[in-house]
């Protein structure tokens, strides 16, 4: 194997002038942010990178990150804070003095927005509707320094000089994909994702295709050049960039893929995958080298397998560790509702957090939550009730598709799918304090109780939330854990625990 590997790495070096990934260096393993990070989109400055990604229903939203190897990540500011509908797939980019966010707001009508800031930390501006529907949109600027809003379906449009507003009568279709194999197993053509950048005399122009879920052969990354912003445009010889060809690979739907260089010009490319037996967890961000040949396109390294590990970018590591503040409770950085953005229900003071309560049961109360991305891990909390309040933990997709655990003054309960059942009465009648943990082990949910923190009791039930993807539910969600409250009132959650379990 060792052999086959360094040959290869000099067949590459012979055929298109490029150096290997130092297969000897210091390793990662994808995911670089596992769990429900879809649609990455990158940029770099200098030796920092930051990226970002879809939101959907989850606010506060499009969570900018930052790191200094590609591979840590921090959450440093988010740009918004109004919910307007599911967001979906934006753009991050530096024009001149200033950063700016594009993204598609996906309601009945759907459009294209844009927030802008004067530093990756914020604060960002509100969101601007730039009025253009399609989804997916690209900033790029041309060699005349006008600047561009590419969109699904090869559809491009003309942005005014400051980039809040699209030009009227400009958009136009440029574009028409790859047309892969009749016989490919996919979602359907779905030419969309698009992320151009100009490097040399070219302008590269990667595409996602083959739709983001469905069979897991169904994503791939496509990319096409020209030597102009208007076009041609002319697709690779060795398309797809990037897709999964066989269900038994680990990484499933892999695409919608975005380009990020080194200083010191080596290249990666960022994407999304689905992970076979967790498409619960979302589609995750993967990181894989790749090179520019001499024949002026983008190859991958044969040798390299995405689901194992794969040479560091940088020796040195940045150092991130992305739940280390989960017990703080930083809404926006760590933390999110789903859908309803209200920061006037939440309190946190060294370590608690008092939620207001909402809605009659966790569905209709927007859980605070957390992205997690493990297979097996924990979270556990003291509550105590303050009011006529059910509280408790959750592994939430939707309002109308979760479990979890909770409790009132007079019982416990388990939630599933939505419904509501009795776990049991407290032992010492009334109680208005409980600690509650809640145990994912490959997909399976368990709960557990105590009256004092030390002596725990496992609840007699178990759940499967294996089946809380896109591909049955919709929405594009993933399972999430969290905590809820609902009824009249509020809860006060404290020594929150997040642990990742062997």
């Amino acid at each position: 194997m060792r052999m086959a590997a360094a040959w290869k790495s000099m067949l590459a070096v012979l055929l298109f002038g490029i150096c290997p990934v130092n297969v000897h260096a210091q390793t990662f393993t994808n995911p670089i942010l596992g769990g429900d990070y879809p649609d990455p989109t990158i940029m770099r400055e200098g030796e920092d990178y930051y990226m970002t990604h879809s939101a959907f229903d989850y606010q506060p939203g499009l969570v900018v990150f930052h790191s200094k190897d590609l591979v840590h990540w921090e959450p440093i500011s988010y740009a918004l804070k109004t919910y307007l509908g599911s967001v979906w797939a934006p753009d991050i980019c530096k024009y001149k003095d200033k950063y700016y966010i594009y993204f598609t707001v996906a309601t009945q009508s759907r459009s294209n927005f844009v927030v802008w800031a004067d530093s990756p930390y914020g604060p960002w501006s509100d969101p601007i509707d730039l009025h253009i529907g399609n989804i997916d949109p690209c900033h790029v600027v041309g060699d005349d320094g006008t600047r561009w809003l590419f969109m699904s379906g090869g559809r491009r449009a003309k942005l005014a000089s400051d980039g809040l507003s699209v030009v009227p009568g400009t958009e136009e279709t440029v574009y028409h994909g790859w047309i892969y194999p009749e016989e490919w197993e996919t979602e359907g053509m779905c030419l969309e994702g698009p992320k151009l950048r100009k490097i040399g005399k070219y302008y590269y122009y990667l595409n996602a295709e083959g739709g983001t879920a469905g069979p897991p052969t169904s994503h791939m990354i496509t990319q096409a050049r020209s030597e102009s912003i208007n076009g041609p445009w002319v697709n690779a010889p060795n398309n797809p960039l990037v897709h999964t060809w066989s269900k038994d690979e680990r990484w499933w739907s892999k695409g919608h893929g975005s380009l990020i260089d080194t200083p010191d010009g080596r290249w990666y490319v960022v994407y999304h995958s689905y992970e076979k037996d967790f498409t619960c967890l979302g589609r995750q961000t993967l990181l894989e080298p790749v090179y520019l040949g001499s024949d002026g396109w983008f190859h991958r390294y044969d040798y390299v397998d995405v689901a194992q590990p794969i040479a560091l970018p940088f020796n040195k590591a940045f150092n991130a560790d992305r739940h280390g503040n989960l017990s703080e409770f930083r809404l926006g950085l760590d933390w999110k509702f789903y859908k309803a953005f209200n920061p006037e229900r939440v309190k946190t003071a060294n370590g608690v957090l008092t939620l207001q309560a909402k809605g009659n049961d966790p569905g209709s109360s927007a859980p605070l939550m957390f992205i997690s991305g493990a297979h097996r891990y924990e979270i556990e909390a003291e509550i105590e009730l303050q009011g006529d309040v059910t509280a408790g933990l959750v592994m939430y997709y939707n309002s109308q598709f979760y479990q979890g655990t909770g409790f009132d003054k007079q019982n416990r309960y388990r939630y599933r799918k939505g419904g509501k059942s009795r776990a049991g009465t407290h032992g010492n009648g009334e109680t208005t304090r409980l600690w509650l943990r809640l145990v994912n082990r490959d997909c399976i949910v368990t709960g557990w109780y105590s009256y004092d923190g030390i002596n725990w009791n496992r609840e007699t039930w178990g759940m499967d939330c294996s089946g809380y993807n896109h591909n049955t539910l919709y929405e594009f969600q993933s399972v999430l854990p969290g905590v809820f409250a609902c009824g009249s009132g509020h809860a006060v959650f404290s020594n929150f625990r997040y642990r990742e379990l062997e």
